[in-house]
């Protein structure tokens, strides 16, 4: 890849990093995803100007990442990652038109959220017990507040204590693309966040951060990715285990007990209602299991 190349991606990825507000994770993504395009087109073809990239290079290297077994979905990722890439460049003025309009994505298997059902939520609050130490209570504040809010992992680990808004029982988390959205709370859950955070305080454990480890420090995603592996192994036996599992509970649950689609939208953060969903079709499957017991002709 040539050092053209190179200073175009990263003038790209600082446009997305600094006026887009694009994640850390999503910005490595594209670096790569760019970096592995061009050093394919440099080895293939003769290098090539970027106003001289054709379609037809580009479908070139997706039929090698489908003979190397990549799936749908990342190939899609990519695809993205290169659309953005040559829109930029057109409201630049470096390319007349984008090489991907005629390149059409792979068709992706949808998959159903993975969430827990009532009874399993029932069970995890009410009968498994936490340990009564510092510890036992940040993990029990920890699948609290993610099942409660249906927040995001890096929005609970990032959550502070000035965020916390005790009058109006809410707490403002930060977001994708720092959005930042009001969610509000229980009492309960309001009350069991300003106990944690006065324990933490007695042991001295001050920290701008809601929750902590025992040695003081914010939490990091594996931490909190164990910690809720190890209750909801205890709670249920669906194979997948993750702190987004808490948060499609929450959506799902709150959306058949009678949330409207666009309630569960932003209190999930979503920009746009086709992310949200989603969920409705777990509101279907569940019909069709009512009906499949309850109805004679069934």
């Amino acid at each position: 890849m040539s050092s053209i190349q190179e200073k175009l991606i990263r003038d790209f990825l600082n446009h997305l990093q600094y006026q887009k507000r694009f994640s850390p994770n999503t910005l490595i993504a594209y670096k790569n995803d760019l970096s592995v395009f061009f050093n394919f087109v440099e080895k293939e073809y003769t290098p090539v100007l970027l106003k001289d990239i054709k379609p037809a290079f580009i479908r070139s290297w997706l039929a090698t990442l489908r003979e190397n077994e990549i799936t749908a979905k990342s190939i899609n990722r990519k695809i993205s990652a290169l659309k953005s890439f040559f829109k930029f460049y057109m409201a630049e003025g470096l390319v007349d038109k984008n090489p991907l309009t005629s390149v059409i994505s792979p068709k992706t298997n949808k998959q159903l959220p993975v969430f827990l059902d009532e009874k399993a939520t029932d069970y995890l609050f009410q009968q498994i017990e936490f340990p009564n130490t510092f510890k036992g209570k940040t993990d029990h504040l920890i699948i609290a507040l993610l099942y409660e809010t249906g927040m995001r992992l890096s929005e609970l680990t990032g959550l502070q204590e000035l965020n916390v808004d005790a009058y109006h029982t809410s707490v403002k988390v930060l977001g994708k693309r720092n959005k930042e959205r009001i969610i509000p709370i229980s009492k309960n859950l309001l009350n069991e966040i300003t106990q944690y955070i006065a324990e933490k305080n007695l042991q001295s454990l001050q920290n701008q951060y809601v929750l902590v480890t025992e040695k003081g420090k914010p939490l990091y995603p594996k931490y909190v990715y164990n910690i809720v592996k190890h209750y909801l192994s205890l709670s249920t036996t669906i194979r997948k285990k993750s702190p987004h599992v808490l948060r499609h509970t929450f959506a799902t649950q709150v959306l058949n007990n009678g949330a409207s689609l666009n309630d569960v939208k932003e209190l999930l953060g979503h920009s746009s209602l086709a992310a949200t969903q989603v969920y409705t079709h777990n509101s279907i499957e569940k019909l069709k299991e009512a009906f499949s017991r309850a109805h004679p002709k069934a």
